[in-house]
This record gives C-alpha cells, sequence and structure tokens, in this order.
C-alpha cells in the first residue's frame, strides 16, 4: 500500500500527497481533477511508472478535495494553485519536473508556469479544461441557476451520480484566474490527450492550451470513443506511452 504523508502548510491546512523521492533527479508533478483525489487510477499508474524508471513522484490533494483538511466550498483556483506551488517547493525543490494535469488540474498545471518557469521540462494534459467554472459551467447556467447562486452564494449541481456544491466565489475566482489569454514561451514537450466521447469537456480545450504554447514541441492526441476520465486500461496505456516519450527526451 502506497503511503500518503502529509504536509502542514499552515496552522489550519494540511495537504495530503504520495510521493516517490530521487534526488537530483527528473520528477513528475500529477495534479488532479475538480473534486478528485490521489487515490484514482491515473495517479496510481503514473506513480508505478515513475517508481519503475526511478524518477520522482508527487500527487497532492487540493484543500477540501480528497483527505486534505478544509472545506471544498472555501476554495478556488487562486487557493489551490497556490498549494500548488507550496507542495511542489517543498517536495520537489530545486529539481526539474514535468506536470502531468488532469483536467482542472491542467488549469492549475498552467498557472505553475509564471512561477515555475524553466524548472519545468515537459507539460501533459488529459481532457485539460481551463476556465471551465465560466465557460461551461456559468454560461450554461439557466437564469433561475444564477439567480440562486448569487442570491445563496451557492448551488449545488447535479450531474450522473455527483453533486458539485459551486459557491458564487469560486465562479467569480475563476475569472481571475484567465490563462487562455496568456502565451508560454517554454522551449518543451506539451502533449494534449483527450478522449473523442469527452461529455465534460469539449475536444476543443485541449487545442486551446496548445495554442498559447509558442516555442514547444506540441502534439495532440484524440483517443477514439475514449471518455473525459480516460481511466480505462486503454486510456491509462496511452497517458503512459505518451509520458514516456516526454520523460526519454530529457533522461
Amino acid at each position: 500500500m502506497n503511503k500518503f504523508k502529509y504536509l502542514k502548510i499552515s496552522n489550519s491546512k494540511q495537504i495530503r500527497y504520495l510521493h516517490n523521492d530521487y534526488q537530483e533527479k527528473l520528477y513528475i508533478v500529477f495534479l488532479h481533477g475538480f473534486m478528485s483525489n490521489i487515490e484514482g487510477e491515473k495517479p496510481k499508474a503514473i506513480f508505478t511508472y515513475a517508481k519503475k524508471n526511478k524518477l520522482g513522484f508527487l500527487a497532492l490533494e487540493y484543500s477540501g478535495h480528497g483527505k486534505s483538511t478544509g472545506k471544498f466550498t472555501k476554495g478556488n483556483i487562486s487557493k489551490w494553485s497556490k498549494e500548488v506551488e507550496t507542495t511542489i517547493k517543498k517536495v520537489v525543490k530545486k529539481n526539474k519536473f514535468i506536470l502531468v494535469g488532469s483536467s482542472m488540474g491542467a488549469w492549475l498545471s498552467l498557472k505553475q508556469f509564471s512561477y515555475f518557469k524553466d524548472q519545468i521540462r515537459g507539460f501533459l494534459g488529459i481532457g485539460s479544461a481551463p476556465e471551465f467554472l465560466q465557460n461551461l459551467m456559468w454560461k450554461k447556467f439557466t437564469k433561475k441557476m444564477k439567480s440562486e447562486i448569487i442570491k445563496k452564494g451557492i448551488y449545488n449541481l447535479k450531474h450522473g451520480n455527483y453533486n458539485y456544491p459551486i459557491t458564487h466565489q469560486l465562479i467569480k475566482d475563476g475569472r481571475k484566474n484567465k490563462i487562455l489569454n496568456k502565451k508560454i514561451k517554454s522551449n518543451i514537450s506539451v502533449t494534449m490527450i483527450h478522449g473523442s466521447k469527452d461529455e465534460v469537456v469539449p475536444t476543443s480545450y485541449s487545442r486551446k492550451v496548445l495554442k498559447l504554447f509558442t516555442k514547444a514541441n506540441k502534439k495532440l492526441v484524440i483517443i477514439k470513443n475514449g471518455d473525459h476520465s480516460l481511466s480505462s486500461k486503454r486510456g491509462l496505456k496511452r497517458i503512459l506511452l505518451e509520458l514516456d516519450k516526454i520523460t526519454s527526451n530529457m533522461v
């Protein structure tokens, strides 16, 4: 069983993380999606890949997610981005790393480029969802839903078997964290993987992310009949294959 650890980043906040330490080695940093955690198939598969290839690994749960402390309804993109930055500084330290961002994790990954710059040596996005709060939620909400969220400060969005408590502060904070209007000049490998049957985030979002990189070696992989999570055996196999192509150029 993998041993999870906790990083105290303030008096009231502890972040749960999973890591594999190889000093002076390339790290893989996995950032999960909205209301997800690090016990899913993707972080497990990537952690196993990192161990097998003697690479460093870090996956963390943002506040209000998984077993990290804090209320989900108090979180937002600004806070979660900052927690990612703090944890990378404490765990990865000065090592170079590759970001692997799943869904909202890709948005949080893009936020790290302004801070870590040359330390980031590659980026793999899975069903990338930058700016989804405004474009895929708020814009599609009915007048009734919008009025409830403004009046009560929260709306419980039902999607499939899940219930997402969407707060007004989360939506407003998302607008402050626009990323699709920025250019990233890092000369790295950037691969976006997206399922053709993704019913949560359109494949156009992966294309939008690739456009941000002006000097990168860019690639788009559309997985036929793939869903949003790409956690099936076939999806995981392709994710690891593309990750291996990025790491093998560097190790």
